[in-house]
């Protein structure tokens, strides 16, 4: 569930910016990068005798590596709990506005609010657990969301696609953005930061096992995430956003409910997140276990500090991208081969070792240039915004009264084609 779920809105976005054919290859890669990359962690805490990320990286690199993994490992979940309020603010405000009697201008209908309310009620009690564990029914209830959503994504790209205008290029090979697309791709499927906590979690943690796990899961999530990203793409092709739900009509039921399983995807995978932040937090700056108020004081001040940046900041796709380059892509690419590097013996030419400095380098030559292509193209954000296709009086979702895909049609958005 960390991989598929509530961080796969960006996934369509990823194919937009990349190009399909090279954008599902992309796909593909980094879920093969990602599924050998975490039992590399595993392997290197076996070699290390640690039994966390923090500690491996400082047997291994000492001091240096240890302050930079920490806060590698607290900015990416800070950055993705972020964007999960993001996305429940903008899909659960439009479920509500569904609801007859709440309108535009209702309490129900302002992100701010739910955010707040939701934040409040459900993700701060659940954040305040002490026991990953717990959170194994949450777990469980999120991967029902997410089959209701790919199913819906799949019927709407028979039901609606044919509907949404052709855009120019939509099935080129590559664009010119394939950099930024494998940070927005790799935000989705980093799973490394909790690896440890899930793996002293297993009844049986032997790196047998948890080979087997994570082969199985990553080939899950990938098949999945694969599938969910190519019928979103194909449904809109060029006009697909950075939070794919924002391309679907506000009047479309079925697309209300896939933006309810949506924003409770987010709001149930946001414990989790916090659970990596606090750990953090603890092995950094405190000598031992929290203590049953610090774990609240700590809990408050990280879910403050995520809400509040939410609230003032709902643009999903420079999020993605951002958080991908800076954080996502070393804990998938370089560190836990750096890792793996350093401590495994042998000769430099041994399969495991070329692997790893193949995925190194790439890690490296990803991050600096994908930071330097969002800061000079930056991703335009239509948030809230409804769709120009959307808008036609030929176009009408509700009740399952789907659009005709008449050649007028097209014409008619011709001048609004991305």
């Amino acid at each position: 569930m960390s991989i598929f779920g509530s961080r796969s809105p960006g996934l369509p976005y990823s194919l937009k910016q990349a190009g399909f054919p090279l954008g599902i290859i992309l796909l593909l890669v980094v879920g093969c990068i990602t599924d050998y990359s975490i039992i590399l962690l595993i392997k290197g805490g076996h070699l290390s005798g640690a039994d966390s990320y923090q500690s491996l990286v400082n047997r291994t690199f000492g001091f240096t590596g240890y302050v930079v993994l920490s806060v590698l490992q607290f900015v990416y979940p800070f950055i993705a709990m972020v964007s999960y309020n993001i996305i429940a603010g903008d899909t659960l405000t439009k479920v509500f506005q569904r609801i007859p009697g709440v309108g535009p201008n209702s309490l129900l209908a302002n992100r701010k609010f739910v955010i707040l309310a939701f934040t409040i009620f459900l993700t701060l009690p659940l954040s305040l657990l002490r026991n990953v564990a717990k959170l194994g029914k949450v777990s469980l209830l999120s991967v029902v969301f997410a089959v209701l959503i790919l199913t819906i994504v799949i019927v709407r790209l028979v039901t609606f696609g044919p509907s949404v205008p052709s855009t120019q290029d939509a099935w080129a090979f590559a664009q010119p953005n394939a950099i930024q697309a494998i940070g927005v791709v790799a935000f989705a499927f980093v799973c490394h930061h909790n690896s440890f906590l899930i793996y002293g979690s297993l009844r049986d943690p032997s790196l047998n096992n948890w080979s087997c796990i994570t082969h199985v899961s990553t080939f899950v999530a990938v098949f999945i995430s694969t599938l969910f990203a190519a019928s979103a793409y194909a449904t809109f092709t060029g006009y697909t956003q950075g939070d794919i739900l924002e391309n679907y009509c506000k009047t479309d039921d079925l697309a209300t409910l896939g933006r309810f399983c949506y924003g409770m995807c987010s709001v149930l995978s946001f414990p989790i997140e916090c659970f990596v932040t606090r750990e953090v937090i603890m092995h950094t700056f405190f000598s031992g276990p929290l203590t049953t108020l610090s774990h609240a004081i700590v809990t408050v001040m990280v879910i403050a500090a995520v809400c509040s940046l939410s609230l003032v900041y709902d643009c999903l796709g420079i999020v993605l991208e951002l958080n991908g380059v800076l954080s996502a892509t070393p804990l998938i690419f370089i560190v836990p081969s750096a890792c793996y590097l350093k401590l495994s013996q042998g000769h430099w030419y041994q399969i495991d070792k070329l692997f790893s400095c193949v995925i190194l380098i790439a890690g490296l030559l990803i991050m600096t240039t994908g930071l330097v292509m969002t800061i000079l193209n930056p991703q335009g954000c239509s948030h809230g915004k409804e769709m120009a296709y959307c808008m036609s009086s030929n176009v009408t979702v509700d009740n399952g009264t789907l659009p005709s895909s008449s050649a007028s049609q097209s014409s008619i958005f011709t001048g609004n084609m991305l």
